[in-house]
């Protein structure tokens, strides 16, 4: 990672991980019909909060789901829910699914802007014009039909070149060659 550059987490992969999530939810057991309705209620807070880079509410909200996942069962499960048997299948799923998440805004937060304010500015949210500029790089030789296989050395020069030729550089490239060498 270039250390000047700024790092952003892209808005889709958050909210990826929150509809799954809420899907998981919906998927919950009759007896936590309550609880099924809180939690997809609670993790689209959870996907507001994160839109408008307030990662540590988003935070307390998650914390809030498990506790009341974990409540809805029973108060000696708060230790080791995932073994505990009067915890559902479903349930497991979602607090699995909940403590990754967890994890990952945790270990992502520097990197989470508002992304409101981003928008309303112009600014980028999503990476998916970088993916797409990376596929248009490499598409061409990786295509299922090319019989040559590429080194990782090799691929790496390639892209350089794709991307030097995409970029109009390639040209002023071999112009400062042909000068340098007319001169040696």
């Amino acid at each position: 990672m270039r250390p000047n550059a700024e790092h952003v987490l892209d808005y889709f992969h958050i909210a990826m991980r929150v509809t799954v999530m809420q899907q998981i939810a919906r998927g919950l057991p009759p007896p936590s019909e309550t609880d099924k309705d809180v939690a997809v209620a609670t993790l689209e807070r959870v996907r507001h909060f994160l839109w408008h880079g307030n990662w540590r509410r988003a935070l307390d909200l998650i914390g809030d789901v498990e506790t009341r996942m974990l409540g809805a069962t029973d108060p000696d499960v708060t230790d080791e829910p995932m073994s505990h048997p009067q915890v559902s299948p479903q349930a497991r799923n979602l607090l699995k699914h909940l403590r990754e998440f967890e994890s990952y805004i945790s270990a992502n937060a520097s990197m989470i802007p508002n992304y409101g304010e981003r928008r309303r500015y112009g600014e980028a949210v999503s990476t998916a014009f970088v993916e797409s500029t990376v596929n248009q790089v490499v598409a061409k030789r990786f295509a299922k039909k090319q019989q040559m296989q590429w080194t990782p050395r090799g691929v790496h020069l390639l892209v350089q070149l794709r991307v030097r030729t995409l970029d109009g550089t390639l040209a002023n490239d071999f112009q400062r060659w042909r000068d340098e060498r007319k001169a040696a």
